[in-house]
């Protein structure tokens, strides 16, 4: 139970005291009204003794009763109407309700820390008035009036006869049958003479008078001279007097009424809910029926009653003249302070010499009538029993006994002045003697069946030997539980088994036994009484909580039954109490449909006591949590808090839109777009993908953009990327820097995706959505800002705000909603949130299967008419910061600014269109397309450039480049190439052009991934659009191929926020295979061309077809073969075949063979050479031949330059090459790339198609196979881990050895065959010329040694052997280039064939001492036939 403000002893003290009557004449009456108090009122505040008092009891023993208070009643003859007992038990309840700044207790248990109310003041206020409400019955003694106060003024004419008036009325009262209330205790009842006197108006020696007569008439001890009224009532006074009354009054007339002005609801009494007071002994008696308590009397349809006629019930009976006089009305205003001492010295005289005096004498006179009628009818009853029953009566248990409670005993009955006798040592605290009595009394009632009789003398005799002092015998809680049992199974009183249990579970609270105390304040809940059931309920809820070890589920399951049975007894306000203090304990546990269940309660209770604000908020936790109730409940809880919320709203229309829960938004995932939306394809035009809300936000390919962006800034910027460049973001999400403010173009939509997500079971319909937002003019030109605007109607020429008519968001449905803003102004724009009508479907159950996808069209979803309009606010958490110690060891977010961008001034804006673009190619085919290029805006764009990391891909043609194909053939095919049909006389030899390679964009320095876009006059003008040719080139690798073009431009007037603009583009092609094509380059061994020059190689080409058929290729036509070069080109081919193309069907293979010559002129253009299979000439060194192959040619160089550049860093070796070293490296350096042009005949729906295409092969290296395109290198094979830092010396470069020995290329030059006469001449010489010729741009040293002989015995066999006669060794210097012609003879002794290739040449260059003489490489076998004539 929860705390009191009264400990268990001055509980029980107070709820039975002696009662006292007072009649007062009309004249006293009066005297007492002027200060708005009756006389019992009057005195009412000083009824507690403040001294000891001492009585001797019958055996003359001196005994001490502290603290004693009597009550003084009104006497009252009818008893008041049932119903206005239970409306005074219920306005006690409603009026006493928690202190507003109360504290309330914190009480932790395991893991809970619950508040809780420590006190219950509504409890004690409700017992009081129960306890006093009890009826007086004739069973027991304790509200039967003791003795009577007559009271009369002094300023009557007679007063002595007054008195005796009074006294006849007081006698006829107790005495004559006509009236059944008030009840006595004993026939002579104490009367007690009080004269009234008036200090303010009456005479004090009249009343002196008075009295002196009465003391001669009552004796000193029966009478009393009161004085009261010394002032005038004055409210202007200084002198504030205290009001002890207000207290006392406030309790039983209920004055205080703001209840009623709270709660619209008056509280509606049912005859089955509340307290029906009665004992049932007098209707009995008043009807000679037999009584069986089957029904009350004080049921509302039962006309006789009976009640004990207590001042309270007098105040019950006039409430409504209570509630009509003012709260406000001050009591005592005609009393003073000596006034108060006066009445308090009166009420201790009285009970000293009046009171006391009486109940020793009475008990005395009691204990002597029980002694000598006890030894007669006693012992003779006793006798009987042992005769026939044994010695001994055990005590019967209360299942056996009959019901015996109609028994009655006379008014003079020994067991009835036992029990008076008990009751009155109880009234004066003495318990022992009490104890003794009722034990007595409880023996003989049960010996006679008298049940009620019984159970009233065990209760008693339990509550008595608790309160003995020193405690000589436990508590008898089984006294008070028999009790309890007999009073509710067998009598069928609920009011005296109420009693019982409220005084035993104090009795047990305070000796802790806290569980004994809940159950048997359970036990006594039932359906006949609500507030009964709800209070008690409460309190065995306390107990649980109070335990040693608190229950705190048991706690909060009670206080819901309580907060239940409260809600039924009409009391809303402890009903929505009970609910809270639950709601601590189930919140947060998981216990998701209790938790449900308590909100919607608390919501409901809160509701109607006109708590709006707590209403909406209990059921805004019903709906934002993961509700698991069914969907018709849960679209229950919807519509209430609709209702709910529409109230709320409708009582501040004006005030700020309220916060709504539903439906949840994931603020995180808000995107924010900028732009107009992509324009679909229409035809062969197809619109550049550039962004889109319906792309996937992509990390790598995000940074691959970002790349590109840096690239072609730091370009326009000569090479330096500026410090404040910010990389263009369209679309800003959760994974995007959001830093920075993001910037935004006037006249440009922003479209803010916002995802909502519907947690319940039923759909939320959404209407007239749209954006909340504050802006902020600026002119980013002059430097002064502009006021802040916040949302309005009438901002619309700022910001155009769209608003989403209908937004249908189906039962556990994720979707998003992507709203739009239209900002007519520069300035500072900052999203806060979403604002719209939340609503439910008509029957929306049914919705549940509706697709999502369904687009939402205007009324097509029917509401049911209930929603109400709100807002959420976008509330997007920064990164988590983390780069210093401070921000690592603490939790800080940085911003997030993507909703708040900022407008800028009028910008360019670019669309570009693809017409004819392919999605397929083979690998290598060259196409031509067309771009579209549109400015949308209202100002022109300028420096229109394109970057991508594939340039090699596309090209717009170099500044040669002629629009229209020349042949007329070549225009039927449509050729993307500039054709010129060729001399037949010309085939297979070379058709030489030269070109530059700045002529195609491809500078030394620079990037060759940015190119710009040659715009007629460089400007587009607003609303003007261009279309340039660009031509495509499959790559060479197979497979899906994803090609991002960013194409940048700016606008013609600088701007402060924006310098540029640029728009994306991804390319999606698919390559599938077919040439593949090697080459490799071998030095000739013919010393001299035609042209009598000693450089000439032979190259190479080996064209496979790796095409499968499944793309409908059925051939390729190699039409021409073209060789780039500063230094070498092709001048022949020495194809033995005459055909004059070669064709390749599928997986077939062709080598071509070729003669390459060095240029004459080395400059820096590129000498282009063709040789033509066909009948037409493809121009090499035009667009889009010359494009690809420069692209292709600056791709290779970026690879091999990464490449080198990443050897040099890992030798760490700082020095550049020496130039001896590079001098010799040339010599095995060739700089020839091969272009092979060919023609792909497909059968494509059954029409041919002629595709054209061209492939690359760099060759660099002399002897060295070159590719088409690189081969994937095999992975490493797995090694095993080193754990220790190698050793970094720099190892100087030297030339390789197979470098060395290129430094000299050596020719023989003999006949074939020579005859001699080995008859006439035994020894044949032959005259051989060997050609020395320097590769090297330098001076270099040769030794040629004769002397050397074939090792291998096989060679001896085949060749056999031959000497050289004269000078066999030589030492000379050949300058650069120089070709060397030296004589030789060689011997022969007989025929054969011989291989006169045995000549070692040795070679270093002239100025290198450290560096020694390299054997140079060997022709090819050297054979020459000796025949014998």
């Amino acid at each position: 139970m929860a705390q009191c403000v009264q400990s268990v002893q001055e509980f029980i003290q107070d709820s039975f005291v002696p009662l006292v009557a007072a009649l007062c004449s009309e004249e006293a009456e009066r005297l007492t009204r002027k200060n708005n108090l009756s006389f019992a009122e009057l005195v009412k505040p000083f009824c507690r003794l403040t001294s000891e008092v001492h009585m001797r009891d019958p055996n003359n023993q001196l005994h001490i009763i502290k603290n004693l208070k009597i009550a003084v009643n009104n006497i009252i003859t009818h008893p008041p109407q049932p119903g206005a007992i239970r409306k005074l038990l219920n306005d006690v309840v409603s009026v006493s309700q928690p202190a507003e700044g109360l504290v309330a207790n914190v009480i932790t248990a395991g893991d809970y820390d619950l508040n809780i109310s420590a006190t219950t003041p509504w409890f004690e206020s409700y017992r009081e008035c129960f306890l006093q409400s009890m009826p007086a019955s004739d069973h027991e003694f304790l509200n039967h009036y003791v003795a009577c106060m007559l009271v009369v003024s002094s300023s009557e004419p007679e007063p002595v006869e007054q008195f005796l008036k009074l006294s006849q009325e007081q006698h006829r009262i107790q005495h004559s049958n006509e009236y059944l209330y008030p009840k006595w205790f004993i026939p002579n009842t104490l009367k007690y003479y009080v004269l009234l006197h008036d200090v303010s108006t009456g005479e004090e020696q009249r009343a002196d008078s008075i009295y002196e007569e009465m003391k001669q008439r009552y004796g000193t001890q029966g009478c009393y001279l009161l004085k009261i009224n010394s002032r005038v009532s004055n409210r202007g006074t200084d002198e504030q007097i205290p009001d002890p009354w207000s207290q006392y009054l406030q309790k039983n007339t209920i004055q205080n009424q703001d209840c009623y002005d709270d709660c619209p609801y008056t509280v509606i009494s049912n005859k089955n809910t509340d307290h029906l007071i009665s004992d049932g002994l007098d209707s009995e008696i008043k009807d000679g029926l037999p009584n069986n308590f089957k029904t009350h009397p004080l049921q509302l349809d039962h006309p006789s009653g009976s009640l004990d006629s207590t001042d309270y019930m007098k105040a019950a009976a006039s409430l409504q003249d209570s509630k009509k006089s003012n709260s406000g009305t001050p009591h005592g205003a005609c009393l003073t302070l000596t006034d108060h001492d006066r009445i308090r010295q009166f009420i201790q005289e009285f009970t000293f010499r009046g009171l006391l005096p009486h109940i020793e004498k009475t008990i005395r006179q009691l204990n002597d009538q029980l002694i000598s009628r006890k030894g007669l009818s006693r012992s003779l009853f006793s006798a009987t029993k042992k005769w026939f029953s044994g010695s001994k009566v055990p005590e019967k248990s209360i299942n056996e006994l009959k019901n015996t409670s109609g028994l009655l005993y006379p008014p003079e009955a020994p067991e009835l002045q036992i029990r008076k006798m008990a009751d009155l040592c109880f009234l004066v605290q003495h318990y022992e003697l009490a104890y003794s009595c009722y034990h007595t009394a409880k023996k003989d009632f049960l010996n006679d069946q008298a049940m009620l009789y019984a159970a009233g003398a065990l209760e008693m005799a339990a509550v008595s030997a608790f309160l003995q002092p020193g405690a000589p015998r436990p508590y008898p809680a089984h006294y008070m539980e028999t009790a309890i049992q007999t009073y509710r199974d067998i009598c069928k009183n609920m009011v005296l088994a109420e009693r019982c249990v409220l005084l035993s579970a104090e009795i047990l609270k305070s000796q802790s036994k806290y569980s004994e105390a809940a159950a048997l304040l359970i036990r006594l809940t039932s359906e006949d009484s609500d507030l009964r059931s709800a209070l008690l309920l409460e309190q065995a809820a306390h107990c649980f909580i109070n335990m040693r070890s608190p229950m705190v589920r048991k706690f909060a399951f009670h206080m819901i039954l309580a907060g239940h049975r409260f809600s039924k007894a009409g009391q809303k306000k402890h009903a929505l109490r009970c609910y809270c203090q639950a709601m601590q304990v189930y919140k947060g546990k998981g216990w998701s449909l209790a938790e449900d269940h308590i909100n919607f309660t608390i919501g409901r209770q809160s509701f109607t006591l006109r708590q709006l604000d707590n209403a909406v908020s209990a059921f805004r936790h019903i709906l934002i949590n993961d509700s698991k109730q069914p969907p018709a409940q849960q679209g229950a809880f919807l519509r209430e808090y609709l209702y709910v919320y529409k109230n709320v709203t409708q009582l501040s229309p004006g005030g700020p839109l309220p916060q709504l829960p539903l439906p949840y938004i994931n603020s995180s995932a808000t995107r924010v777009f900028f732009g107009h939306d992509r324009r679909p394809a229409e035809g062969e035009k197809q619109a550049a993908t550039h962004v889109s809300l319906d792309q996937e936000y992509d990390s790598e390919s995000s940074q691959q953009w970002k790349e590109l962006e840096e690239q072609i800034v730091s370009v326009i910027n000569k090479g330096i990327t500026p410090s404040n460049f910010q990389p263009t973001q369209f679309c800003l999400n959760r994974y995007s820097d959001n830093s920075r403010f993001p910037l935004a173009v006037i006249e440009e939509p922003i479209t803010v995706e916002v995802s909502f997500r519907n947690p319940l079971k039923v759909p939320l319909l959404l209407t007239d959505l749209s954006l909340l937002w504050k802006f902020q003019p600026k002119d980013f030109n002059a430097k002064h800002d502009g006021e802040t605007k916040e949302l309005g109607t009438c901002d619309d020429d700022m910001i155009g705000t769209e608003a989403i008519a209908e937004f249908l968001i189906n039962s556990e449905e994720t979707k998003v909603a992507r709203l739009k803003l239209f900002p007519h102004q520069t300035g500072e724009l900052h999203i806060l949130g979403v604002v719209y009508n939340l609503g439910t479907v008509q029957g929306a159950v049914t919705l549940d299967g509706i697709d999502p996808s369904v687009g939402l069209q205007t009324g097509k979803f029917v509401s049911n008419g209930l929603s109400v309009r709100g807002r959420q606010d976008l509330e997007i958490q920064g990164p988590r910061l983390n780069n210093t110690k401070e921000e690592k060891t603490s939790i800080k977010y940085g911003p997030d600014r993507r909703l708040d961008p900022i407008i800028t001034e009028e910008m360019p804006l670019l669309e570009v269109f693809f017409i004819n673009f392919p999605t397929g190619l083979l690998c290598g085919e060259i196409r031509k397309a067309y771009v579209e290029f549109v400015n949308v805006s209202k100002c022109p764009l300028t420096a229109l450039k394109v970057v991508s990391k594939h340039p090699e891909f596309f090209t717009f043609g170099g500044n040669t480049a002629v629009l229209t194909p020349l042949s007329p053939s070549a225009s039927e095919n449509c050729s993307a190439y500039k054709t010129v049909v060729t001399d037949p006389t010309s085939v297979r030899t070379a058709l030489l052009s030269s070109a530059s390679s700045v002529d195609f964009g491809v500078g030394t320095s620079g990037q060759p991934e940015v190119i710009h876009v040659p715009l007629p006059d460089a400007v587009l003008l607003p609303g003007a659009s261009v279309q340039l040719p660009m031509w495509l080139r499959g790559p060479d690798e197979e497979g899906v191929h994803e090609i991002n073009f960013l194409f940048y431009y700016e606008s013609i007037k600088r701007h402060s926020k924006m310098c540029h603009r640029v728009l994306r583009h991804t390319a999606v092609i698919c390559t599938s295979r077919s040439l593949h094509i090697r080459a490799t380059v071998c030095r000739s061994n013919a010393l001299e061309d035609e042209e009598g020059r000693g450089d000439n190689m032979l190259v190479f080409v080996d064209v496979e077809n790796i095409n499968t058929s499944e793309t409908g290729v059925k051939e390729f036509h190699i039409v021409q073969v073209s060789s780039n070069s500063k230094h070498w080109k092709l001048q022949k081919s020495v194809n033995i075949s005459e055909d004059k193309d070669t064709k390749l069907a599928s997986r077939e293979r062709a080598k071509l063979c070729f003669k390459a010559v060095r240029c004459k002129n080395s400059e820096e253009n590129y000498t282009f050479a063709d040789i033509v299979f066909g009948n037409e000439q493809i121009i090499s060194s035009a667009s889009p031949c010359a494009d690809f192959f420069f692209q292709s040619l600056s791709s290779e160089f970026k690879r091999t330059h990464v490449q080198s550049h990443t050897h040099a860093s890992q030798r760490a070796v700082k020095q550049s090459f020496d130039e001896t070293v590079r001098l010799i490296q040339r010599c095995s350096e060739v700089d020839l790339n091969i272009v092979v042009l060919w023609k792909a005949y497909v059968v494509e729906d059954n029409k041919q198609l002629i595709l054209e295409g061209q492939h690359h092969v760099a060759l660099n290296t002399v002897g060295k196979e070159a590719f088409s395109f690189p081969q994937k290198q095999e992975l490493p094979e797995m090694v095993l881990l080193k754990f220790f830092r190698p050793e970094n010396t720099p190892v100087p470069a030297r030339p390789t050895p197979e470098q060395l020995s290129n430094l000299i290329k050596t020719s023989l030059h003999y006949p074939e065959s020579f005859s001699h006469s080995f008859h006439q001449k035994s020894l044949c010489l032959v005259p051989v010329t060997l050609l020395l010729s320097n590769c090297s741009q330098a001076v270099v040293d040769v030794m040629i040694d004769l002397r050397h002989k074939t090792a291998s015995p096989e060679a001896l066999e085949i060749h056999g052997s031959f000497t050289w006669l004269g000078q066999t060794q030589y030492k000379l210097q050949l300058k650069s280039q120089e070709v060397y012609s030296l004589q030789l003879k060689a011997c022969f002794v007989h025929t054969g064939v011989y291989n006169l290739g045995t000549p070692r040449v040795f070679a270093k260059l002239a100025d290198q001492v450290t560096l020694f003489e390299t054997s140079q490489q060997n022709s090819m076998p050297a054979l020459i036939i000796i025949n014998n004539i």
